[in-house]
């Protein structure tokens, strides 16, 4: 007699999928960065919320003094502003596309080079905004430069197959003109540009002022993730079939 099949051990303990199911890192870098904004909202006073932002923010003043005349936040300030944020909405809309975009980055590149993209990223994202405001005593912070890098990453890899899949980081990695001959990537990379470059001249979105919108650190960093990318796959990861 034929034992019958059924669809599973009924006394096995059936594996539950973790209610928020991101890598390790990219939740790790949503608490950093929730627990300083709610440290500065909730605990930290206006004098020393404004000391934060002098301290840690980035400055394109600093880069036209002389070094040997101030504290070192010149040489901190191109990472740590990455960290701190000026409102609810600014945290939320981050967080939001880092966990959409640094998701994917995360489970192809690893934590390593991940944190490494972050730090290198911060810094192309700071000094292509110093380059239209050089030398102006204007404050940066956030961490939209950083999220717009994992965006031009996430590019060369995710449409490959022409959709966003949950496997897509383990995709073959698209050359700039792969990514441009793919509607779906163009179209994302086109929109996302144009996006920006209203902003540039004026446009406000969202209720937010164009005025606000560091635009020049998103796309500064939406290029260096797009283009540095392979040297950040160092690995040649599994090639799925779509």
């Amino acid at each position: 007699m034929r034992t019958p099949r059924t669809g599973g051990d009924p006394f096995r303990p059936q594996r539950r999928e973790p209610p928020i199911n991101l890598p390790p890192v990219v939740l790790a870098a949503l608490a950093v960065l929730f627990a300083i904004f709610l440290l500065q909202q909730f605990v930290l006073g206006n004098a020393a919320n404004l000391m934060v932002w002098r301290e840690f923010g980035f400055m394109p003043v600093r880069y036209v003094r002389a070094l040997s005349g101030q504290d070192f936040a010149w040489l901190w300030s191109p990472f740590t502003y990455s960290l701190l944020h000026g409102g609810w909405s600014h945290i939320i809309f981050n967080a939001i596309w880092l966990a959409i975009f640094g998701a994917p980055v995360a489970l192809r590149l690893g934590p390593t080079r991940f944190l490494f993209l972050w730090l290198t990223s911060a810094v192309a994202s700071a000094f292509f905004f110093a380059l239209t405001d050089w030398g102006a005593v204007t404050v940066l912070i956030g961490a939209s430069g950083v999220v717009s890098a994992y965006m031009g990453a996430a590019c060369r890899f995710v449409f490959a197959g022409g959709r966003f899949l949950p496997q897509a980081h383990l995709g073959p990695r698209l050359s700039i003109g792969a990514v441009f001959a793919d509607p779906t990537a163009r179209a994302f990379v086109l929109v996302w540009l144009v996006g920006n470059l209203l902003v540039a001249v004026g446009v406000s979105f969202v209720g937010v002022s164009a005025g606000a919108i560091a635009w020049q650190a998103h796309v500064g960093g939406f290029l260096f993730g797009f283009l540095a990318f392979p040297l950040f796959d160092v690995k040649t990861p599994r090639t799925l079939i779509f």
